[in-house]
């Protein structure tokens, strides 16, 4: 199975000198684009160990500081971020034959970022978050469902719902951002941003070979 792309060349010269600008812009193509899920992000995290694993994550919020996700900090991707914070983002754009890969290192973000972004989430979204002991073995679905119910009775919809201790986000500082633009017989353009205290931007811009 092979794919001919065909598309505009990404020129160095046409890149803005910080990372974050050249993101806001393809994400928008890709939220305008009728793709699935634009924000959808496979986030790649090791041990201290290097044993590495990866899972589809929502990207909930970005700006000049980095990338925002939330999950259980009990979870798998929890535990080895406390360990080992370095991590990779994937952005894996294929109907435009696009991609974006981040690869830095992830802290928590404050309880009341936790707090106001827990808030916006849909009742029952909330009541998930309290329900699954995220990554924990567990003996059926019926005792994940059962746990979701008992919930739901304690906190009916439009009742407030506390926020998890366990449950917050993280926010991944950016080392490397490289935006990956697929072309004709393979020659497809790879160009990098790496952070570099001796440029005026903080910003490297590199090319890489296909």
């Amino acid at each position: 199975m092979r794919e001919h792309y065909r598309s505009t060349p990404l020129d160095d010269a046409d890149l803005p000198p910080e990372p974050m600008e050249q993101f806001v812009h393809w994400f928008k193509d890709a939220a305008t684009g009728h793709l699935h899920e634009p924000n959808a992000m496979i986030v790649s995290t090791a041990t201290p160990d290097g044993r590495p694993s990866s899972r589809t994550v929502l990207l909930k919020h970005f700006d000049h500081r980095g990338f925002v996700f939330y999950t259980n900090y009990t979870s798998r991707k929890g535990r080895e971020l406390d360990a080992n914070p370095h991590i990779s983002l994937l952005f894996p754009w294929h109907p435009l034959t696009r991609q974006i890969i981040v690869t830095g290192t992830a802290a928590r973000v404050g309880r009341d970022e936790t707090a106001a972004y827990f808030r916006t989430r849909p009742h029952g979204s909330q009541l998930g978050a309290w329900a699954s002991p995220q990554s924990s073995v567990i003996a059926s679905r019926a005792e994940l469902t059962g746990r979701y119910e008992e919930l739901a009775a304690r906190y009916p919809e439009g009742e407030q719902v506390p926020v998890p201790p366990e449950w917050g986000g993280y926010r991944v500082t950016p080392e490397t951002v490289e935006f990956w633009q697929g072309h004709e017989n393979r020659l497809h353009d790879r160009l990098r941003y790496v952070r570099a205290a001796d440029e005026p931007t903080g910003w490297r811009i590199e090319r890489l070979a296909p």
